[in-house]
């Protein structure tokens, strides 16, 4: 069983496909149909990322394709540069948004979130290619058995002095903690320390406080 949080080397894909930077558009669009991918890392020098070519950087040339319809003036639907561009330098964007290996998995799913992508390269300390997590990659913590998911979940609450009798149970990656709480103000601090626990879809709490006892 794995206590402790995974991280981005876990789960990535290490023999990554990337193109260089004189890389021709057919190319690009070759790679990502033969590999299933919808982006690639731009390399310079040894290896370094120096920008990422996405479907989206490709999709300009097309849409801004003269129709029938067309006439002489019409403003182009796309950025002119990316629809007249034929080589990955032209193509990328750049900076790459890019994680470090030893990130979690709920860092690298924040970055696709907030930057709007699907598959960030991942990157060494020099920016050197290590390899690319993709959103799919990020899903497979979702995996782990129940079994692995209630063991590492008592292990976490053991952690926790007024939470040691609590019971745990999981069905479909939902934990349902039960039995007595000395607290009641406590409960917030274990749901979120069971929650972190990686692969927890949900959290039922059926938890009731235990009587005082008089001396």
């Amino acid at each position: 069983m794995t206590t402790s949080p995974h991280t981005v080397s876990d789960l990535m894909t290490r023999t990554a496909i990337a193109v260089g930077s004189r890389a021709s558009y057919k190319d690009i669009v070759k790679l990502m149909n033969q590999w299933k991918v919808s982006a690639l890392p731009v390399l310079a020098g040894e290896g370094r990322v120096i920008g990422v070519v996405s479907e989206a950087d490709l999709l300009p040339k097309e849409e801004n394709r003269p129709t029938e319809t067309s006439v002489p003036g019409d403003r182009p639907f796309a950025d002119p540069a990316k629809a007249d561009a034929v080589f990955a330098e032209q193509l990328m964007s750049t900076p790459a948004v890019t994680v470090h290996a030893d990130a979690t998995v709920a860092e690298a799913a924040r970055i696709m979130a907030r930057r709007r992508v699907k598959r960030l390269p991942v990157v060494d300390n020099g920016g050197l290619l290590q390899g690319v997590i993709s959103r799919g990659d990020l899903l497979k913590v979702f995996l782990r058995s129940d079994d692995d998911i209630a063991a590492e979940a008592r292990t976490v609450l053991s952690e926790l002095p007024a939470a040691t009798d609590i019971d745990v149970r999981v069905s479909d990656g939902v934990v349902t903690l039960g039995g007595a709480l000395s607290d009641r103000a406590l409960v917030p601090l274990v749901a979120r320390a069971v929650r972190a626990v990686e692969g927890v879809v949900d959290i039922r709490l059926d938890l009731t406080r235990t009587p005082h006892r008089e001396q």
